[in-house]
C-alpha cells in the first residue's frame, strides 16, 4: 500500500482528511478485513494516527462511517417500488463480494455488551429485508417460517465463506452458496 504522507495543513484539511480516512478504510477493510490495523488505514489515507483518532475515536466509529453507505444503498433500493427480496439479496451479495468486512460487522455474534451502533446497523439491514419478506412468502419463493433475522444469518454465512475465498473466485462461490441455501429457505 502506498505511503503518501501529506503535509499537515491543520484544521482547514479536516473534511478532506475525514474523506480520505473513510476511503482508505473502505479499501483496507475490503482487502484485509474489519480487524485490519488502523495504522494501515491512516497510512493509506496519508494522514497521521492522531488525525484518524480525532475523526474516529474507535474502530466502530470508522467502520460505521464506511458501512453507512452500504446500508443507505440497501435502504434506497428497498424504497423503490417493485423491489424484491432477490434484488436486496443480490445487492447484499455484491457488497459482500466487494468487502466481507461489512457483513462480518453486521452479522457477528454480539459480545456480552454489544455496541448499540452495530446493533442499529444490523437492525436496519433486518428491517429492509423484513419489508419485502412478506411478498417473497406470498410469491412462494421463501418458506413461511423464514424471518429477516434468518436472512441476516444466511448473509453472514455467505460472508464467512467469501472471507476465505480468493477475490477472483468470490462471484462464482457466492452463486454456488446461494443455490445451496435457497434449497433450505424455499418452500
Amino acid at each position: 500500500m502506498p505511503e503518501s504522507r501529506r503535509p499537515n495543513r491543520g484544521p482547514s484539511a479536516a473534511a478532506e482528511n475525514r474523506a480520505a480516512l473513510v476511503a482508505a478504510a473502505r479499501e483496507v477493510f475490503a482487502s484485509a478485513g474489519y480487524n485490519a490495523p488502523l495504522s494501515t488505514v491512516a497510512r493509506v489515507a496519508g494522514v497521521g494516527q492522531g488525525s484518524l483518532y480525532r475523526h474516529f475515536p474507535d474502530r466502530i466509529s470508522l467502520a460505521m462511517a464506511v458501512f453507512e453507505d452500504g446500508v443507505t444503498e440497501l435502504e434506497a433500493l428497498a424504497a423503490r417500488p417493485g423491489t424484491t427480496l432477490d434484488d436486496l439479496l443480490t445487492l447484499l451479495t455484491e457488497q459482500t463480494i466487494a468487502s466481507t468486512a461489512f457483513i462480518d460487522l453486521v452479522t457477528a455474534t454480539p459480545p456480552a455488551e454489544p455496541d448499540p451502533r452495530i446493533l442499529d446497523l444490523r437492525d436496519r439491514v433486518s428491517r429492509v429485508l423484513a419489508g419485502v419478506l412478506g411478498d417473497a412468502r406470498r410469491a412462494g419463493s421463501v418458506r413461511g417460517d423464514v424471518t429477516a433475522d434468518d436472512l441476516v444469518l444466511v448473509v453472514g454465512m455467505l460472508a464467512g465463506v467469501l472471507a476465505k475465498t480468493p477475490a477472483p473466485a468470490r462471484r462464482d462461490t457466492a452463486a454456488r452458496v446461494w443455490a445451496l441455501l435457497r434449497q433450505g429457505i424455499a418452500p
